[in-house]
């Protein structure tokens, strides 16, 4: 996965690890077999990738958005 973390994420220990997880999804959809809550909605975001992909666009600085906040939410919290 191609990334291109803000400058306030990439210059960091943290950021740099963050960037080295991202780039370990290649988006086969395997997990999407073993995930509740897609499993549940059927919501491509509410799936590991559509996070991944969520998380990876709140450190290039993109908004985050309640409906990105919902998603995250989801994978933590009880249906």
């Amino acid at each position: 996965m191609q990334t291109d973390l803000a400058s306030w994420a990439s210059d960091t220990p943290e950021g740099r690890e963050a960037e080295e997880i991202l780039r370990r999804c290649v988006h086969c959809g395997f997990c999407l077999a073993t995930c509740p809550t897609y499993l549940e909605l059927g919501d491509e975001l509410d799936s590991p990738r559509g996070r991944i992909y969520l998380i990876k666009q709140m450190l290039e600085g993109k908004e985050v958005t309640a409906s990105t906040q919902l998603h995250l939410d989801r994978c933590l919290t009880p249906l």
